[in-house]
């Protein structure tokens, strides 16, 4: 497989998607992926399969929804048998790499890749399980709080700058491994980083890129707790609304650190991508970027993610690649997508890709071919007392909880979805049309019931093993000190020649 294309996939953390309606939005200062995006095929209706960290990744890994991965929130184990676009490719051929976050729960913290170069930022473990028994409990040592928005401001270095600074290095390291001739196989490294993800704290040299921002506020007001629609509710009590007071200036800061760290990210790609040039395989190398969910941003009064409207459900996505033409789709695609486009990027046989995924390739779409298919979501941790589903046909969202009347929005006539269409005559045939395809897609008793088996059977688990000694799942790297650099097992001569690139310039 020497011919083979290298593929890079950059990740990132709950970044809004309507912030990418073409490439990165004009007003933000992002040149790196500005100039990415140009070249790329940029989808600008993607969606999460699951608006919540490790569902959504075990969702973008395997390209299967959370009812199939069993990761139906942010402490559910994502199960070893599980076929992911790492193993694919690595069964294909490619040697696999990983960077950073994927918040895999569970003692197997590789799911495919080869080797990691970083540990992950959040545990392994079922500490951060919700429970369905116990409707409207706050479990307040891991659940969001809006501390993130009151305390909004700059600092030089924070737990998450920390992390994805190392991220960025380790990644950088590699590149330049591969560069240098050190496999003899494709390869395909994942960057995962943690930003923009909150706390909403930014370093000052990025921070003071938006000091005249116009974007601080939001486009849709805060709606007033008693007209917010139930799962709305329930997000705002998870999220312990009552204890503090936001102020228009915490909205402000916070939004402008969300910037602000999105052109720290931006940095930290662009340190990748110089790498992977002067190493010369940037020709050679498909990229994907995308987002694992989005963040609300205080519209509507809502922060963070957990629900499907657009500022949490919709992500960035964009690929790379000669075989998917650069330009602008319209059409609704998702995360789930994305494993069954590499592979056949990287020209695996999808006949075998296609019973272990719920998405579909894009590189058809890129290339003309009408898609049919809507994209589907899955929400049920913690703001949830059931399980929430949702469906993306043409311009309508759909979505449905047995507990909360429907919600049918056109998004192409009102984008910022306040106008719920459900119970509207003129919108009957098509909510009906949706509520059978609900249906038919999902048997909801049975996923509710197996979401409090899994919750219930983990509770037990993690307080068990939390007695006694203790023997935590969270990845430790390794580094053979003594294959490194130069030791006395090693010819010195062929140490120098072989870490140089280029040689002989």
């Amino acid at each position: 497989m020497s011919h083979a294309k290298n593929i890079l996939v950059l990740m990132v953390d709950q970044l809004n998607g309507t912030l990418f309606p073409d490439g990165p939005a004009g007003f933000l200062h992002a040149p790196n992926l500005k100039k990415l995006a140009a070249r790329s095929a940029r989808f600008r209706n993607a969606y999460t399969a699951s608006p919540l960290c490790a569902p959504g990744r075990a969702s973008f890994m395997s390209g299967q929804l959370p009812q199939r991965t069993r990761v139906y929130d942010n402490a559910a184990e994502f199960a070893s048998d599980i076929p992911t676009y790492a193993h694919h490719l690595r069964r294909a051929g490619y040697t696999t790499c990983l960077s950073g976050k994927m918040h895999f729960v569970g003692p197997d913290q590789l799911h495919g890749f080869e080797e990691r170069l970083t540990t992950d930022i959040y545990p392994a473990d079922f500490g951060w399980t919700p429970d369905y028994r116990r409707p409207g409990e706050r479990i307040d040592w891991w659940y969001h709080n809006m501390g993130s928005v009151t305390g909004a401001g700059v600092a030089e270095i924070t737990n998450q700058m920390e992390y994805d600074d190392d991220v960025a290095f380790q990644a950088v390291r590699k590149i330049y491994d591969y560069g240098r001739g050190k496999y003899d196989r494709p390869w395909m490294l994942t960057v995962s980083f943690t930003h923009p993800h909150d706390p909403y704290v930014a370093r000052k040299k990025y921070w003071d890129l938006y000091e005249d921002c116009e974007h601080l506020l939001p486009e849709v007001p805060a709606i007033p707790y008693e007209d917010q629609d139930a799962h709305s509710k329930r997000i705002f009590d998870a999220n312990d609304w009552r204890s503090f007071a936001i102020t228009g200036e915490d909205i402000r800061r916070s939004r402008r650190a969300y910037f602000a760290n999105l052109s720290y990210l931006d940095d930290k790609i662009g340190e990748i991508l110089t790498a992977l040039d002067a190493m010369r395989m940037t020709d050679d190398t498909t990229i994907v970027f995308v987002s694992d969910h989005g963040d609300m941003l205080g519209e509507r009064g809502l922060w963070f993610k957990m629900t499907f409207f657009e500022g949490s459900s919709r992500v960035p996505l964009m690929v790379a690649d000669p075989d998917m033409p650069s330009g602008l789709y319209e059409t609704p695609v998702s995360t789930l997508d994305v494993l069954p486009t590499l592979a056949e990027l990287a020209g695996i046989d999808m006949d075998e890709i296609m019973p272990w995924t719920d998405g579909e390739s894009l590189v058809p779409l890129a290339n003309g071919v009408k898609r049919l298919s809507p994209v589907r979501m899955e929400y049920a941790a913690e703001a949830s007392y059931a399980p929430l589903v949702g469906l993306r046909r043409g311009p309508y969202k759909y979505v449905h909880c047995e507990l909360d009347p429907p919600q049918l929005f056109d998004l192409e006539k009102d984008p910022l979805e306040l106008n719920n269409l459900a119970e509207d005559t003129a919108f009957t045939d098509i909510a009906a049309e949706l509520a059978a395809e609900v249906r038919d897609t999902w048997d909801m008793a049975a996923f509710d019931a197996d979401i409090r088996q899994s919750q219930a059977r983990r509770w037990i688990v993690y307080e068990a093993l939390r007695n006694g000694a203790y023997f935590p799942w969270d990845y430790q790297p390794l580094q053979k000190a003594s294959e490194r650099y130069m030791r006395n097992h090693m010819d010195l001569n062929e140490v120098e020649e072989g870490q140089r690139f280029p040689r002989g310039e």
